[in-house]
């Protein structure tokens, strides 16, 4: 249920504090996808006060990492392995000093009481080493397309798991499983059928601003050309006003 509710919190702040507008045809084909991918793993639930506002924090702390994550690689123009790399030190040091304490607080085990062996040691390395190129990959999916679409490839992922789960591991597998599979499929394409077309204007749109700049870019040079040849007797010479080249004392 958290991770559901990461996709309309994500577009709820992106609407409130950046202005951005989600078409219809978006809504409705995320609202498909949500429905099938909660029918597909959402079995029954159980509230508790801690639980729920963990669930409430992890919501929104997703969230505005996410958004923020591709603000600021639009806004200030840097690639996602500059901002993993300025940002995993503040992170790891966060996550090093209080992440102890507050897993005593509530599994009420202490982390150093541990005994940790040489195999509990090599996974605790491989998951590290795992966890960089999850942490790469994440910043360059956001990065390169949006929070909400990042989202959708995480459910694609649920979706995935639970697939390999049934052939591979032999896991429980029902009806209502393979229902809400393909409920999320259906969403997932729609979702990018309709981003696809929506992008399509958008990237015209540059195109011609950059074919407009390129052809308005001859026209300077013929107008410096003709001034240093001499120019035409019938006609008058038009030079750029900003030349110093050939500005007045």
């Amino acid at each position: 249920m958290t991770k559901l509710a990461i996709i309309p919190c994500t577009v709820i702040l992106e609407t409130l504090f950046f202005r951005k507008k989600f078409s219809r045809t978006i809504q409705i084909s995320l609202s498909v996808l949500l429905l099938g991918v909660g029918v597909a793993t959402v079995t029954d639930l159980q509230l508790n006060a801690v639980g729920s506002i963990l669930s409430l924090l992890a919501i929104i702390t997703t969230c505005i990492a996410q958004i923020m994550t591709n603000t600021i690689q639009k806004k200030f123009k840097v690639s996602s392995t500059q901002l993993l790399y300025q940002s995993c030190p503040y992170q790891s040091l966060t996550l090093f000093l209080i992440g102890p304490f507050l897993d005593g607080f509530l599994t009420n085990q202490n982390v150093f009481a541990f005994n940790y062996t040489s195999n509990v040691v090599f996974f605790i390395v491989l998951s590290c080493l795992i966890s960089v190129s999850v942490n790469f990959s994440t910043f360059l999916v956001i990065g390169k397309t949006s929070p909400v679409t990042y989202q959708v490839l995480g459910h694609l992922k649920t979706c995935l798991v639970l697939t390999f789960g049934y052939v591979l591991l032999h896991d429980p597998f029902s009806w209502r499983n393979i229902l809400g599979i393909l409920i999320a499929v259906v969403g997932m394409v729609l979702y990018s059928y309709f981003c696809s077309i929506e992008t399509q204007p958008k990237n015209n749109d540059v195109s011609g601003q950059q074919s407009k700049e390129g052809d308005s870019a001859p026209l300077i040079s013929d107008s410096l050309g003709k001034v240093e040849n001499g120019g035409d007797d019938d006609e008058p010479l038009k030079v750029p006003m900003w030349s110093s080249k050939y500005s007045r004392a």
